[in-house]
């Protein structure tokens, strides 16, 4: 069993990916926006993050920047999971220290795949 974390400040995207990720097993930890993200990666160390990209205060771009930069959590995989699907929203997501790039509404099928590809790595 992993500890995921998903930052998103979509109520409705937030409870529907934790079903998900509960229904595999793992313990899930949320957050509503990326400042929170970035701290409760810092005190929580979970296994990988699933994150939103457009949130208030902090954007998901820039939290993924944080917790990929900082040595206590560059280890941890992100997963941006976002309705920013255009190829250079993509290409940023990944310079910014994504590991992967899932467009919304994703199929609970490729959630559990790059969950499970991510967490084996």
């Amino acid at each position: 069993m992993a500890r995921i974390l998903i930052v998103d400040d979509s109520p409705s995207q937030l409870y529907g990916m934790q079903k998900v990720i509960e229904k595999m097993g793992h313990e899930v930890l949320t957050a509503s926006n990326g400042e929170e993200g970035v701290q409760m990666a810092k005190e929580q160390l979970p296994d990988l993050i699933l994150m939103d990209v457009v949130m208030p205060e902090l954007n998901g771009y820039q939290a993924t920047r944080k917790i990929s930069k900082d040595e206590r959590t560059s280890h941890i995989p992100v997963i941006m999971v976002t309705t920013k699907g255009l190829l250079t929203d993509k290409v940023w997501g990944m310079r910014q220290g994504a590991k992967e790039y899932l467009v919304k509404p994703v199929a609970d099928k490729d959630l559990i795949n790059a969950v499970n590809e991510n967490l084996a790595s």
